[in-house]
């Protein structure tokens, strides 16, 4: 949820569980409404809340990193781009084809399967090079969506192991990467999250 709408979002959780008392819990913002119900706040890129119990306050505290990147990488293609704050600094969007599963049984099939395999090897080694090239510097934090499988992959060229050490327990689920794809990745990934359990 954008640091915009929290105030309201826990104004309106206060008005359907009648009133909440608020405390910071494990660093994540807990209210308790008065129906039993709870609702539990945390910040972005492995943040700890340690600030007053209060929902402006913790709102406050929802923010982006100086510096930081994003990396979306799905068999379709992949995003990398580098972040000053909320600002794209250097960003690459590429699209690969990688050929779907086929029907076809015995040799046709196994001759589908490699070629798609060396083509999905392909366009993650074209991940990597733009990841390695965008995403050098000091990061404060990596952040990673996409096909797990898939970045992991990328992750594994050995002129990332720095950025990979950065990379947050954040995961943004995203269809194949296109530029609105990336802009709401960079929303998603500056955003608190927010887990309610009902009485």
């Amino acid at each position: 949820m954008p640091a915009s709408r929290v105030v309201r979002w826990f104004e309106n959780f206060e008005g359907r569980h009648g009133g909440a008392s608020y405390a910071v819990v494990d660093g994540l913002l807990t209210a308790t409404g008065s129906d039993g119900s709870t609702a539990r706040a945390g910040l972005p890129f492995d943040q700890e809340y340690d600030g007053p119990p209060l929902p402006d306050a913790f709102a406050e505290s929802v923010g982006a990193p100086e510096l930081w990147g994003v990396l979306l990488v799905r068999k379709g293609g992949f995003a990398v781009a580098r972040l000053a704050g909320t600002d794209l600094v250097e960003h690459k969007i590429g699209q690969r084809h990688v050929q779907g599963r086929t029907k076809a049984g015995g040799q046709s099939q196994q001759r589908f399967a490699r070629r798609r395999d060396n083509q999905a090897t392909a366009a993650y080694a074209a991940a990597a090079d733009h990841a390695a090239r965008i995403l050098t510097g000091p990061l404060e934090a990596l952040v990673t969506g996409g096909d797990r499988s898939a970045v992991d992959a990328v992750l594994t060229d050995a002129r990332l192991k720095g950025v990979g050490e950065r990379r947050t327990e954040q995961w943004l689920d995203t269809p194949d990467p296109r530029r609105a794809v990336l802009d709401q990745a960079v929303v998603d990934a500056c955003s608190a999250s927010i887990e309610v359990v009902n009485a």
